[in-house]
């Protein structure tokens, strides 16, 4: 069954229309629709409760696809998980790039692409 509609508005409310992994706004990037995401995909028993999707840009929903882990440093360590984590522990913006603070963040800065130049040069721009 598809995301409701009402489901929809609400996580765009509460991401406050950005991206809750790399931070870009909806406003941003008027002729992209933000996409409504499973933090967990559904092939790993994601559910679409509430509570288990988050807003992403279409660069961040592409590269994570069903991806929930990587390696970093030899460890498989878990993908940002904006549900239960706080973006500012576990990454920060210098300038125009994205720096990860622990493994996680840095896994996630680079499984989701997020320096890519498209999104340095937005972010240049905010």
């Amino acid at each position: 069954m598809p995301i409701s509609t009402a489901v929809r508005h609400r996580v765009r409310q509460r991401a406050g229309n950005h991206c809750e992994y790399c931070g870009l706004s909806q406003a941003d990037l008027p002729l992209v629709t933000f996409h409504v995401e499973h933090v967990i995909s559904r092939q790993h028993n994601g559910t679409d409760d509430e509570s288990s999707l988050c807003l992403a840009c279409h660069w961040c929903n592409f590269h994570k696809g069903p991806n929930i882990a990587s390696l970093e440093g030899g460890e498989l360590v878990p993908l940002f998980d904006p549900r239960s984590q706080v973006w500012s522990e576990n990454f920060e913006r210098r300038g125009d790039l994205i720096v990860g603070l622990t493994p996680v963040g840095c896994a996630t800065v680079r499984v989701l692409n997020m320096n890519d130049a498209e999104r340095r040069e937005l972010r240049r721009t905010m």
